[in-house]
Formats: structure tokens, sequence, C-alpha cells
């Protein structure tokens, strides 16, 4: 049976810590990336508040199998997941998402000490982490606006929690190349200390068509998605980028076992960030995110390169995603 909720109440409920990058560091890193020959922007600016709410629309799309096959794994495992994260746990869940799988934890993790939220998207996370601390009033919830791609200083982490468990689903990891992803990896197995553990999901390899359906929904909630990259330059950095001359592109590249996305533009034209002109050619492109899919033993190498050791890896009857345990080596 199950153990419900039972929270410690001697813990705060709610804490902020705002570590959100300043205004300048999106329009020059939107400048660097679209000076290069491949014209590139970070899948980190999606999550502003319209693209986080786009984001939960993609993750409910009947292609879009990994949120659904994530949250089956968590469920039918969830017994032996509980009894590996253990009581007093803190969790530090990196990129917090609509909560449905941090809560699958949370209605059931006896004396849970604390939750403590990353994500960059600063109204999405603190309309999450009030609600999270309205539902566990007793959880000690402390949220951070923060680029979790970037090494993070939280001293407050070692002072009051002590069994730390890192929480990265949604298969965000395949959004970095390989050596950013285990810089990253690295970086999180520094923050949770040598006994700290993490659970992360990751999608797997798998037939191209379904892949190449899930990140091109019949709907067009994808494609508004990625495009709304240019509304955001146009609203924060003084962009005057024509939407309508740009459209969503994502394909599987089976060499490098990744879903590309880019913007392509569908005619020679020119815009401006503040008084910095891009040039566009027609079917040019802005490379905007890539997914990166493994197989067990290729992620297995890709923690163990990171400082993790592997205990244990819960998959889905189709085969389609897959969740990792792992403690620091």
């Amino acid at each position: 049976m199950l153990k419900k909720f039972n929270p410690k109440s001697s813990l705060p409920s709610f804490h902020f810590l705002d570590l959100h990058p300043p205004l300048a560091s999106l329009e020059e890193e939107v400048l660097a990336g679209l000076s290069q020959v491949q014209k590139n922007l970070s899948p980190k600016w999606f999550y502003d508040e319209r693209g986080s709410d786009l984001f939960n629309h993609i993750t409910r799309c009947e292609e879009y199998y990994l949120t659904r096959a994530e949250i089956s794994i968590l469920e039918n495992n969830l017994e032996e997941i509980l009894a590996m994260i253990g009581e007093n746990a803190t969790l530090i869940e990196y990129g917090c998402g609509d909560s449905r799988k941090v809560e699958i934890l949370l209605d059931h993790l006896p004396l849970a000490e604390g939750y403590i939220p990353l994500d960059i998207s600063k109204t999405h996370l603190l309309e999450l982490a009030r609600r999270i601390s309205k539902k566990y009033p007793q959880l000690g919830t402390t949220a951070v606006c923060c680029d979790f791609t970037q090494p993070l200083q939280l001293p407050f982490l070692n002072s009051y929690y002590s069994k730390k468990i890192a929480f990265f689903p949604g298969s965000s990891i395949g959004n970095f190349e390989p050596s950013e992803a285990k810089k990253l990896l690295s970086q999180i197995r520094q923050l949770v200390g040598q006994k700290g553990k993490l659970l992360i999901g990751f999608d797997v390899i798998k037939d191209p068509a379904i892949l190449n359906a899930a990140y091109n929904d019949q709907h067009g909630w994808t494609a508004q998605f990625n495009l709304n990259l240019l509304h955001r330059i146009n609203r924060e950095c003084q962009g005057d980028f024509n939407i309508q001359q740009f459209k969503h592109q994502a394909f599987y590249h089976s060499l490098l076992h990744r879903i590309e996305m880019h913007l392509v533009s569908k005619q020679d034209q020119i815009a401006f960030i503040g008084e910095n002109l891009i040039n566009f050619k027609n079917g040019e492109t802005i490379h905007t995110e890539n997914s990166y899919k493994y197989d067990l033993s290729s992620f297995q190498n890709l923690m163990q390169s990171a400082g993790w050791r592997s205990l244990k890896i819960w998959t889905d009857p189709q085969n389609l995603f897959a969740i990792h345990f792992l403690e620091a080596a």
C-alpha cells in the first residue's frame, strides 16, 4: 500500500529566489546565434509565459507520446521508485513543466522535506510553485528562477537539506549536444553532492515515423511553439520579424539520432533587432532545437562519464521512453 504525503510541520511553506538572466542575456545570445553561418537560437528561450502554455498543449497531443509514456513509467513503477528515493528527501526539479510528474511522487513521498523547482520562466515557475505550496502546505518549497544550464550556487541546499534528489523529467537532456549534456549532468552531480541521486527521463531511439509525427502534430501546437520564439524576440528585444514569412520545420536526423527543429524563411528578407540588421535568404533556417534520442547503453555511458552510477532503468511496455535512477559515483 502506497503511503500518502505526510509533511513535517516545522518547515516553511514557500520561498522564491530570483536568479533570472537579465534581458541583455537574451538579446546578446539571440544576436550571437543569428550571426552564425547556421543561424541558431537556444531552446531555453522557448519558455516565456506563452511558450510554457503552448508546450503544455503539445504534451497533450495524440502524436506526442513522450509525456504519456513517462507518466505511465512513473505510475507503474511508483513503489520501487519511492523506495529508492526513501524518506526525508528533497526533490530538485530541473524544468518544472506543469507539475503532473512531480506530483505523482509528492503525493506519496513520506516525510518529504523540500521541493525546489528550477525554471527560466518566472511567471510559470511562480504559478506552479504556489500551487504546489498550497497542495502540500507543510512542504518546504523554494522556487528558483534561473538558467540551470549554467553552474548554480545554492548554498541553502547544504544548510537545510541533507538528502538531495535531482528530478529531470521530460527528456529535456536530449536538447543538449552530448558534450553539453555531460557538462550539465556533471553540474547536477556537483549540486546534489556526494550522496545525491538523480531521477531522469530520456527518449529512446525508435521508428522515425513516430518521431517525426511527435514534432509535427496535426493541430500545429509545435509550430506555434517554435514560431513563438520570434514573437518573443519582437516583444523583448525590439525585433521586427515578420512572423508570417517563417514556417516551422522538424525532422529526424537518423545519423545523429536526433530531431532537429528549424524556422525556415519563406523568402529573401531582412529583420532588425534594435539597430542590428539580420539578412535571410529564401529557405535559410534558424536552428532552434535538437532532441537527441538514446539507446539504453549509450545513455548509461553518458551518465557514467558525468560522474553517475546506474541503479535502475525503467521503460514503458512499447519501449518508447525510459527513466533512469542514478547515484553520485
